[in-house]
C-alpha cells in the first residue's frame, strides 16, 4: 500500500471519528507505523500535521452546526472534544476571526440571503469553466453548507444525464512557463455522492501544438459511489517544451462531487509521477495473423 493510500485510509478513519478521542499514537497504531514516521508521512502528503487537520475539520464541522442547527455552543464544543467553551472559542476565532456566537448571528443572516439569491439565478464560479461531452447535462456551483475548510466548496453535479458515457468537468488552464523542467503536484480534497460512474481530479500538460505531453485522470484509482472528504493528488513532469497546463475535476455519469482546498506545489524527483503512459511497445513483426494461437 502506497503512502497516498495509507493517508486516505487514515482520513476516512478521522472523518468517521471526529467526535471521538484522536491522538497521534492511536492513529499511528491504526495504520501500523511509528508515530514519528506517520507524522512525517501525513504532513508530507497533505501539507499539514495530523493534529492540525483534526482541529480544523472539527472547527469546520462546528461552523456548519452553528449555521444549520440550534445546538448550544457548549454542546457543540463538547461533542468535538474541546475541554471548555473558552478553548473552543479560541480555536474557532483562529479560523473564522469571530467567536462562535457572533459567527452564528452574522453569518446565519448572510447565508440565508445568499441561498435566497442563488435560488433565483445560476451560480457562477470565478475562474472555472464547465466543459465535457454533455456540459448542458451538468451544473457547477458553490456550496456553503458542505465544505472541507473555510466556508465554501465547489461542486459538479448531474442534472439530466442519460447514460454513463456522458461526462463533464469543471476546469482551468494556465501557462506552463513558470514550471518548465519541474515536477508539479496537484492535490485537494474531494467528496462524492451517488456517483454511478466515476469522478476524480485530472491534469494535462500540452505543448504549443496542442499535443499531450503528460496526463492523468485517476482512471487507475477512480472515486465512485458515496465517499466522505478525502485527499487525492496527481503528479506530473512539466517538460521543457510544455505550453499549457490544464486541470480540473471530472464527473462521468450521474451523481455529485464536491471539491475544496485544491493546490499546486513543485515536488522533487523522489515523489513518483502518476502520468498515464499511452505509448505501446511495438513488435518486431506481426504475429497470430491466422488467429490460431
Amino acid at each position: 500500500m502506497g503512502n497516498s493510500s495509507i493517508i486516505q485510509q487514515t482520513i476516512v478513519y478521522i472523518e468517521n471519528n471526529l467526535h471521538e478521542e484522536l491522538t497521534l499514537d492511536s492513529l499511528a497504531r491504526y495504520v501500523g507505523f511509528s508515530k514519528y514516521h506517520f507524522h512525517r508521512m501525513f504532513q508530507k502528503e497533505t501539507g499539514i500535521t495530523v493534529s492540525e487537520y483534526i482541529r480544523y475539520r472539527r472547527i469546520a464541522n462546528s461552523a456548519n452546526m452553528l449555521l444549520y442547527t440550534e445546538k448550544r455552543i457548549i454542546d457543540i464544543a463538547i461533542y468535538y472534544r474541546f475541554e471548555t467553551q473558552e478553548s473552543f472559542t479560541r480555536s474557532f476565532k483562529r479560523y473564522y476571526e469571530l467567536p462562535p456566537g457572533q459567527y452564528r448571528k452574522i453569518m446565519g443572516k448572510l447565508t440565508t440571503k445568499r441561498e435566497e439569491t442563488l435560488m433565483e439565478k445560476d451560480q457562477a464560479v470565478k475562474g472555472w469553466q464547465l466543459s465535457g461531452s454533455h456540459p448542458f447535462h451538468y451544473k457547477m456551483g458553490l456550496d456553503r453548507k458542505v465544505f472541507h475548510k473555510g466556508t465554501t466548496s465547489g461542486y459538479l453535479m448531474s442534472t439530466q444525464v442519460q447514460s454513463q458515457d456522458e461526462f463533464a468537468t469543471v476546469m482551468q488552464q494556465f501557462k506552463a512557463e513558470k514550471y518548465l523542467g519541474k515536477r508539479l503536484k496537484l492535490s485537494g480534497f474531494l467528496k462524492s455522492e451517488k456517483v454511478d460512474g466515476v469522478c476524480g481530479l485530472w491534469m494535462r500538460v500540452d505543448d504549443s501544438l496542442g499535443d499531450v505531453l503528460q496526463f492523468d485522470n485517476m482512471s487507475d484509482r477512480p472515486i465512485a459511489g458515496d465517499t466522505d472528504w478525502n485527499h487525492y493528488s496527481i503528479v506530473l513532469d512539466i517538460p521543457e517544451n510544455s505550453a499549457v497546463i490544464a486541470f480540473g475535476v471530472l464527473l462521468v455519469g450521474k451523481g455529485q462531487v464536491w471539491m475544496d482546498e485544491l493546490k499546486f506545489e513543485v515536488v522533487d524527483n523522489k515523489v513518483p509521477t502518476t502520468n498515464i503512459d499511452f505509448s505501446v511497445d511495438l513488435l518486431d513483426e506481426p504475429i497470430n495473423l491466422s488467429f490460431e494461437e
